[in-house]
């Protein structure tokens, strides 16, 4: 295969379906259009700027935001997919954050357990590396440092008896099992999106803001759509959430009435590469494998044929963020790291997908890379129009991330959280409450499972295989995509394996989606099935049934 390269408490029902299609844009190309008036303006679409806008509109707040590419394109779709404590943060005595990420780890995968879901880890025991009483105490703590409802605790086990020991070399005679979480980050990124929307926020992608002008009562922004249509919105209050840009908006397209200087922090750029190659193992545990240079990594069950492999950290000085790409030298590091574990090695040749994204982190001087703090920071800025900036963070952190931005710009803006409170906190994401399905909920996991049957129960004409995929992507919003459907036909045809003209609309209608790319590798990850020639047809079809063809690709990413 050739190588492709990648650029239990119950819970409130307040997830609502878009209330109607998506465009790129409202714009015309000449003269721009009237302004529109907000309460607050959100530069970027991934999950930070997307939690921010969802919680903001949940609260009453009129939101306007734009994305310069499709959703989640960038650091937001290339992460290592874990919803997680971080468990080596402890060795950085970052006990609050990894406290903080633990209580989102639950709250997350009760919100939407047909993306999210626990996941088992096992970290065989390296004498060589950390001491065992070490790593007993650190996974004590990361079992303490919160309230668990929804995972089990940590337990050593023999590889030699165990399952996950089989595919490891045989000197691997003792380990630790744990539990974390899993997630399809780029649809987390696009259900807060869809969220946003249905609770009154305008969410435009491909949308760059290239100028935004600060005065005393508000902001002035310009925002450009991909087909050079201009629109000028008026804003209250804008938030950067802007990620690995995040520091450049501040230098060159925010400008100050007064001329003072609107940047005030450094962002430390570093790149994370991932591997993707053929299953390495037959059980669903993933593993954490210990490094000599201390860094960790990940090997991961991966869309069920294949096994993720992650991360590295690489500075990046000076380059594009939006063009990173992983180097030879870091296949050839994560290849060989997995290589001291498995008894069968990872090879280069092996590499069946790559992909890259680059972490916005705050500059804090740490001389390594990997020693940079993952917590994140709201800076505020009052002078004159208010202005929000979103320092670091990471994907397990984001709701919580959102709601003290929320809280922030309400205060900015003359509303206290007790005016216009808190609620993402037991709130599904979209599609993700199943009790129409299932009745009550019990465990993430064991509710997917049924819902899964029950899916297929409703629709038995539906292929297993779709059907499980379908219920996977969509959760509870299934039910919109397949409608009336009464069989097969009813889906239309088929564009590619699996994927019907039916989904590609509902996709372009509901989901924002307009490029192959979105389709095969944000929406879902069936470019990592499909031939070049089929991913071309995907193209084609998108091609010829969208209004505007200055955004298509030709389906390769």
């Amino acid at each position: 295969m050739k190588r492709r390269e990648n650029t239990m408490a119950p819970f409130r029902d307040r997830s609502h379906e878009p209330t109607g299609p998506s465009s790129v844009s409202d714009f015309s190309s000449n003269p721009p259009s009237p302004a529109t008036d907000c309460d607050v303006l959100i530069v970027g679409g991934g999950i930070n700027g997307c939690g921010i806008a969802r919680d903001l509109a949940g609260r009453g707040w009129r939101v306007v935001l734009c994305e310069k590419d499709d959703l989640a394109s960038h650091t937001s779709s290339s992460s290592t997919k874990l919803i997680h404590g971080g468990l080596r943060y402890l060795e950085y005595y970052e006990f609050s954050l990894v406290r903080k990420a633990l209580q989102e780890r639950e709250v997350l995968l009760k919100s939407a357990p047909h993306i999210m879901w626990p996941l088992r880890f096992v970290m065989p025991h390296d004498p060589s590396m950390r001491p065992a009483w070490m790593i007993r105490i650190g996974l004590f703590m990361y079992d303490h440092l919160a309230r668990r409802e929804v995972l089990p605790g940590s337990r050593s086990i023999d590889l030699r008896s165990h399952a996950a020991g089989a595919p490891l070399k045989p000197q691997f005679k003792r380990g630790f099992v744990y539990s974390d979480g899993w997630v399809d980050d780029a649809r987390l990124v696009v259900l807060n999106a869809i969220d946003a929307r249905a609770r009154g926020a305008e969410v435009l992608t491909r949308t760059r803001c290239v100028h935004a002008q600060r005065d005393a009562d508000g902001w002035t922004a310009t925002l450009e759509a991909a087909d050079g249509g201009i629109r000028v919105v008026r804003a209250r209050a804008v938030v950067n959430a802007a990620g690995p840009w995040a520091e450049s908006f501040l230098r060159g397209v925010a400008q100050s009435a007064k001329g003072e200087p609107l940047a005030t922090r450094h962002l430390r750029l570093v790149k994370g590469s991932h591997i993707v190659v053929p299953r390495l193992f037959e059980h669903d545990h993933a593993y954490i494998f210990q490094n000599p240079d201390k860094r960790i990594i990940f090997a991961i069950p991966y869309q069920d044929e294949f096994t993720l492999i992650g991360t590295t950290d690489i500075e990046l000085n000076g380059d594009d963020p939006g063009a990173a790409r992983i180097a030879e030298e870091e296949i050839a590091y994560l290849c060989m790291q997995a290589s001291r574990y498995f008894e069968k090695p990872v090879k280069p040749a092996d590499v069946v997908w790559t992909y890259s994204g680059v972490r916005p982190l705050l500059d804090d001087a740490s001389g390594d890379p990997s020693a940079v703090t993952r917590d994140y920071m709201l800076e505020s800025n009052t002078t004159a129009a208010p202005l929000l900036s979103v320092w670091g963070g990471k994907i397990t952190t984001f709701r919580k991330l959102a709601e003290d931005a929320a809280d922030e710009v309400g205060k900015m803006l003359g509303q206290s959280s007790a005016q216009r409170p808190p609620w993402t906190d037991g709130a599904f994401l979209a599609g993700g409450d199943l009790s129409a399905w299932i009745g009550a909920a019990t465990r993430p996991d064991d509710d997917f499972e049924r819902f899964v049957a029950a899916v297929q129960a409703r629709h038995a004409w539906l292929d297993a295989r779709l059907a499980r995929r379908l219920a996977r992507a969509y959760g509870a919003r299934v039910a919109e995509l397949l409608g009336d459907a009464q069989s097969m036909a009813d889906m239309g045809a088929a564009v590619a394996p699996g994927l019907h003209e039916r989904e590609l609309r509902f996709l372009q209608e509901n989901e924002w989606a307009v490029s192959a790319d979105d389709v095969l590798w944000r929406r879902s990850k069936l470019g990592l099935r499909y031939t070049a020639e089929e991913r071309r047809q995907v193209a084609a079809w998108l091609q010829a049934h969208t209004t505007n063809n200055s955004y298509m690709i030709n389906g390769e990413r």
